[in-house]
């Protein structure tokens, strides 16, 4: 064998293994865009986006606030007997 033979034979399974690795690395792509498809389309399922929990925020916070407004209107019992006392 002379050393052209032995370079193409070197360079042969250089590619091979260059192409292996490219392979890999392209089905790992794939695979990842695929993952990230999942997570884009199960991502509304999972979590309320901000202007919707802000919403319901908001609408939580004028209801205690109504109740709260309600409380201190309330008197309590030992208020009544010291105004029933005096």
């Amino acid at each position: 064998m002379d050393s052209q033979q032995i370079f193409d034979a070197l360079f042969g399974v250089i590619c091979v293994l260059f192409g292996a690795i490219i392979k890999a690395m392209w089905d790992a792509v794939r695979d990842l865009k695929t993952d990230m498809k999942d997570i884009t389309h199960n991502l509304h399922d999972n979590f309320v986006r901000k202007d919707d929990f802000k919403d319901s925020m908001k609408e939580i916070k004028e209801m205690l606030s109504k109740i709260f407004d309600k409380l201190d209107d309330k008197v309590s019992k030992d208020d009544f007997q010291k105004h029933k006392n005096d």
